[in-house]
């Protein structure tokens, strides 16, 4: 049996359109109606588009996948809501429609924010965040974390982690994510979800907040703008569960390359990958 995995924002690709295009006509379709534009072709232009793109191209790959083999999901940061529309939690209009609204939400609190991988454990990473009054966004991986909030704060972290000798980059983002800079999209995404009809997940989805199989996933999903994504921890849970086969779908590779920087040996590859070998 298979973890199916559902990549998050930074994992676009250039031929990505012409596999949805290929493999799901109808979505791209439908995602040029709901936004009056091809969300490919804009993609550069922040999240508001690029989500939804990203959205698209995970679907299409999921398409390709033997639902029989798969015994659970998650998905990292927007990648959630692809796999709860994998799960048949909601369907993928209304899953297309809440990464839309998500993306504008976020785009429009981006303002003066700023994010910064560092290479070192979370305890370290978060110690350089509390004296720079930052948020640790993303535990990725041992020794992949990312930090969020102010932009001047992050420049100054950066600079910090590099004197100390830690490997530290300010990534090419104008927002805080996963940061309490996202509050004021919360409100609008809750009222948003509150008319989205949810229903049981065929397969357990886990929660990047919780690190656990999603249970209240209107009220989570609105957490996630501002908490964390535990992907390392919520990795691991996978495994103790009994999960041994990771497979990522979408348009990249980098989920199926942390999980095998989390577990040892993991027996991880995305589509991308099995389509070279």
């Amino acid at each position: 049996m298979t973890a199916v995995l559902f990549p998050g924002q930074g994992s676009q690709t250039k031929d990505m359109r012409s596999d949805v295009e290929r493999l799901r006509p109808d979505l791209l379709e439908l995602a040029q109606s709901e936004l009056g534009a091809d969300p490919f072709e804009r993609i550069e232009e922040g999240t508001h588009f690029a989500q939804p793109a990203i959205y698209c191209a995970s679907l299409a790959g999921w398409s390709l996948v033997d639902r029989d083999e798969v015994s659970c999901m998650a998905g990292h940061s927007l990648g959630e809501f692809s796999a709860l529309v994998a799960a048949g939690v909601m369907s993928e209009l209304d899953g297309l429609r809440i990464v839309a609204l998500r993306g504008r939400l976020m785009h429009e609190a981006e303002s003066g924010g700023g994010m910064m991988a560092i290479g070192a454990p979370v305890e370290v990473a978060a110690e350089l965040a509390g004296r720079f009054g930052l948020t640790v966004a993303n535990d990725n991986a041992p020794e992949q974390v990312v930090l969020s909030g102010d932009g001047e704060a992050v420049d100054r972290a950066v600079e910090q982690a590099k004197a100390e000798g830690l490997r530290a980059t300010r990534l090419r983002v104008s927002g805080a994510f996963h940061s309490p800079a996202m509050g004021a999209a919360a409100a609008e995404l809750a009222a948003a979800l509150a008319e989205v009809e949810l229903a049981e997940p065929a397969v357990p989805v886990y929660c990047c907040v919780t690190t656990e199989p999603y249970g209240d996933a209107r009220s989570l999903l609105v957490e996630g703008l501002t908490s964390p994504v535990r992907w390392r921890e919520t990795v691991l849970a996978m495994q103790r569960a009994g999960e041994t086969r990771f497979l990522e779908v979408g348009p990249g590779k980098v989920l199926a390359g942390l999980v095998r920087r989390i577990i040892e040996g993991a027996d991880a590859t995305s589509f991308k990958e099995a389509a070279r070998a």
